[in-house]
């Protein structure tokens, strides 16, 4: 509701300028973290319409033009999130798929999404998800269309997933049949109509589980699920149709493999080593840790039966800390590391301690706000409209009372919400 009254509001507002001039707006700010590394003072940004047209000090901005004054706030780029699953909300979570319709999904998917816009997560990754169909598109495409405000989406429709792995329902009766939440595909043919399949109905990403999986029953994350067949016919279709593969790959090897095939992305990364970083540096591949998914396991889902499997490994990576001194190492090499939470239900201000917890593993402040805005939007290849507040790009904005520049935890309370120069939330 809060955020229909906001859209309205904005949208009758809209509705009162008949001229170029009416279009433009300003925005001042005690700080401003522009996302390209820069920190401007007493800041100002102007925008026309959705886009920035001008950004520094306050002399900018043109006379007669309408200022919200955010005051003693900081002002940085909107965040992007590069890993989450909005339909995935239960610890049982194959099962839920089953008990849920894709149009219920739709539903309360949205409003998980219009929740993290609220936080502060203006562009969103999907990294497949629990569906038969592909009702995050639907989402995505009513978004876009302004039936619904909420934030920007990509992604995928499904992972793809060879039978008995990480996208298949592997405790159920060999006589039941069943759809399972992956896109379940075998041999070479099967992954090239699979990825058709993906692109046909909306993915503008393509994701493969190449390992086994912490979160499903009856599979082991340090195994090699994808042949090498399999996941060369996977990039070649993705390839001929312009889409980058996202990999899910914990096992050493399986990590590898996917880097040299040309995959865009690491999802996850547990069990990396050294050759796969100096790898990662090699092919200029983005690593996504999704570091807060163990946090939530491990402080909600402790005791679930369900997600017995992922706790216990979870605790067990943790605590012989070879993932985070690889992650540590990665950092200081100059990995491309980008900022994915593996949002699984999360309460919405809750993916933002990802940020905290690249801190803790060696970035600089300003490195880890970057991961989730600056190097996330080339991840995506929207550079150009998204992840620093520059001429030109959208007026995707956020705003905090204190300075995450000295508190990097200002990002899990974030006050003020703009999109495409749309104000979604102001907290004053």
């Amino acid at each position: 509701m809060r955020l229909s009254v906001y859209y309205i509001s904005v949208f009758l507002v809209g509705l009162t300028f008949t001229n170029t001039d009416a279009q433009k707006s300003a925005i001042v700010c005690r700080q401003l973290i522009d996302g390209t590394g820069k920190v401007i003072q007493n800041a100002a940004l102007v925008l026309d319409a959705e886009r920035i047209i001008a950004a520094g000090s306050r002399q900018i901005i043109p006379k007669g033009v309408p200022i919200t004054d955010l005051g003693e706030y900081t002002v940085l780029p909107g965040m992007i999130d590069a890993h989450v699953h909005p339909f995935i909300d239960k610890d049982d979570y194959q099962v839920d798929h089953l008990r849920r319709s894709s149009a219920q999904k739709a539903l309360e998917g949205l409003k998980n999404v219009q929740d993290l816009l609220l936080a502060g997560w203006t562009s969103l990754r999907i990294a497949g998800d629990a569906d038969v169909a592909y009702a995050q598109f639907d989402i995505r495409n009513a978004i876009n269309k302004g039936l619904f405000v909420g934030p920007r989406i990509f992604g995928a429709g499904h992972y793809i997933s060879v039978t008995g792995g990480g996208g298949d329902i592997n405790f159920m009766s060999h006589e039941q049949p069943i759809l399972a939440d992956g896109l379940i595909a075998n041999g070479p043919d099967e992954m090239r109509k699979a990825v058709r399949e993906e692109i046909k109905h909306g993915s503008d990403w393509i994701k493969i589980l190449v390992t086994g999986a912490f979160m499903t029953v009856g599979d082991n994350p340090q195994d090699v699920h994808f042949s090498a067949e399999e996941l060369r016919a996977v990039m070649e279709e993705a390839a001929r149709r312009h889409r980058p593969v996202m990999a899910h790959a914990h096992a050493t090897e399986g990590i590898k493999m996917a880097i040299k095939a040309g995959v865009r992305s690491i999802e996850h990364g547990s069990y990396l080593d050294e050759e796969g970083i100096d790898l990662l540096i090699q092919h200029g591949t983005y690593l996504v840790p999704t570091l807060s998914v163990d946090l939530f396991f491990q402080e909600k889902y402790f005791n679930s039966k369900a997600l017995a499997k992922a706790v216990q490994l979870g605790k067990k990576v943790n605590d012989e800390n070879t993932r985070n001194r690889m992650i540590s190492l990665a950092i200081s090499k100059g990995v491309k590391v980008a900022l994915g939470t593996d949002n699984v239900g999360f309460p919405p201000t809750f993916p933002a301690r990802e940020f905290a917890e690249l801190v803790k593993l060696g970035m600089t402040p300003m490195q880890a706000i970057q991961a989730g805005t600056k190097v996330n939007a080339e991840m995506l290849g929207k550079e150009k409209d998204l992840g620093t507040l520059e001429t030109g790009k959208f007026a995707d904005l956020i705003a905090v009372k204190g300075n995450p520049l000295t508190d990097i935890t200002e990002l899990q309370r974030v006050k003020f919400v703009m999109i495409g120069g749309k104000i979604i939330k102001f907290e004053k």
